[in-house]
């Protein structure tokens, strides 16, 4: 009687912990997609201000209003953002001769069916 309820105790353990495992592999998992997502969102951010101030200007219009930037094709350099894309939105006005511009990127990483987004918003404006 004593060894079936230690072989029960023993089993209702290794099944807690099995659960416990797969948990946080798949909370690393969702990690390091977000990791990407936000990596996303800041490399879309980076072009997009690139775009917008190019080095031998003082500040250009918008270049669209909303576009998308994808990795997938940014050769040995980019295998790190894979499956990964940025969502890009450009809005800009004008006051006493001085262009504001207010941008934001939204990474997105899919790997697996999991999908996470992170989203960076910058305001800038002409010098």
């Amino acid at each position: 009687m004593i060894a079936i309820f230690v072989i029960i105790v023993m089993t209702l353990l290794g099944t807690a912990l099995v659960r416990m495992l797969s948990t946080e592999a798949e909370t690393v998992a969702y990690e390091v997609i977000g990791t990407r997502a936000f990596q996303a969102a800041q490399s879309g951010m980076q072009w997009q201000l690139q775009q917008i101030f190019p080095l031998d200007s003082s500040g250009i219009a918008c270049p669209s209003a909303n576009s998308i930037k994808s990795f997938a094709n940014s050769g040995n350099h980019g295998r790190g953002l894979k499956n990964c894309q940025a969502k890009l939105q450009c809005d800009s006005f004008e006051h006493n001769n001085i262009t504001y511009y207010q941008l934001k990127s939204t990474g997105i990483c899919s790997v697996g069916g999991v999908e996470t987004s992170r989203t960076i918003a910058v305001d800038a404006r002409s010098l």
